[in-house]
């Protein structure tokens, strides 16, 4: 049956809202996305409304959020770039949360990371965290899922973009030693998790993390047996590879990965300490979808910024 209630998605044309806006779809719930790329195509067309984030005009933001049950609030930065920074994401979404509470929202659901800090050296682990703490101080009931490493689909980075450079170069860069771990989900299982979310009455912090925990060697190696790549690997210094990865990035016009989210993965950030909540093993996921993974480069300056 067809819910009357509205939810409001941040980031619904991107990478996690946008399965979350599918999810809700899928259930027969009303869609309404709030994005920085107003004009972009609609992929809901006339299903879903679209409409400015409006953090500079609190009046039309909180408007825009009236009448909303539900705010799933996946909106971020991955790095900084010009005038947009973790320190404007984090001000952008306190005005969104103080905002959320004048409209009347019931509960939000906020996607996070995977062991933030307030003391992290990492901004994007610094700023999640601060972004957890305002949450809870709005007295808004709320849900915080916490993903480890999201992979799934066209638009995700990191897995489909090894595939893309095992598919396309001869050799691979490893950095560092490869044995620090990763915790992969499927954005399937994350979307789930969050619609699941805003229907318990409890608050909830909760990690969204699959049932594989691999060393980045042994998980690079597996996407290479699975896309049967000829590539071969070699072990190098964090500081060249950091230095091989941008020239591929001028070659494709993107950053391909930073040194703070190089500095994540080899902390082990992206590992969850509680049991896993997804269920889909990588390799399976592999066997059903390496035809396709890596055909095309995944743009985050494309996706984001242009």
């Amino acid at each position: 049956m067809k819910s009357s209630e509205l939810n409001v998605i941040t980031g619904g044309l991107s990478y996690i809202g946008k399965y979350i806006a599918r999810r809700l779809l899928e259930e027969g719930q009303r869609v309404l996305i709030l994005t920085g790329h107003p004009n972009r195509p609609n992929p809901f067309g006339e299903r879903v409304r679209i409409t400015p984030f409006h953090f500079d005009n609190t009046g039309e933001l909180i408007q825009s959020l009236q009448g909303a049950t539900t705010l799933y609030n996946t909106y971020w930065v991955r790095f900084d770039y010009w005038q947009i920074s973790f320190a404007k994401a984090v001000e952008n979404t306190r005005v969104l949360i103080k905002a959320a509470a004048e409209a009347g929202i019931r509960k939000i659901v906020h996607i996070s990371v995977s062991n933030p800090s307030e003391e992290s050296p990492f901004p994007y682990f610094r700023g999640k965290a601060q972004l957890e703490k305002a949450i809870v101080e709005s007295k808004l009931p709320y849900a915080i899922i916490r993903p480890t490493l999201v992979y799934g689909g066209e638009e995700e980075i990191l897995v489909n973009n090894i595939a893309w450079l095992l598919r396309r170069f001869p050799v691979f860069a490893l950095p560092g030693s490869g044995e620090y771990r990763l915790q992969p989900i499927v954005v399937e299982e994350v979307a789930a998790l969050a619609v699941h979310a805003a229907m318990n009455v409890h608050n909830q912090v909760l990690d969204a993390a699959g049932p594989d925990i691999f060393g980045f060697d042994d998980m690079v190696r597996l996407i290479k047996e699975k896309i049967r790549s000829r590539g071969l690997f070699f072990h190098a210094s964090p500081q060249l590879a950091l230095f091989l990865l941008k020239l591929v990035g001028l070659m494709v016009n993107d950053v391909v990965l930073t040194g703070d989210e190089l500095g994540a993965l080899r902390a082990n950030l992206l590992v969850s300490s509680h049991p896993p909540t997804g269920q889909t093993r990588l390799s399976d996921w592999l066997d059903k979808n390496a035809e396709l993974l890596g055909r095309r480069y995944a743009s985050e300056m494309n996706r984001h910024y242009r």
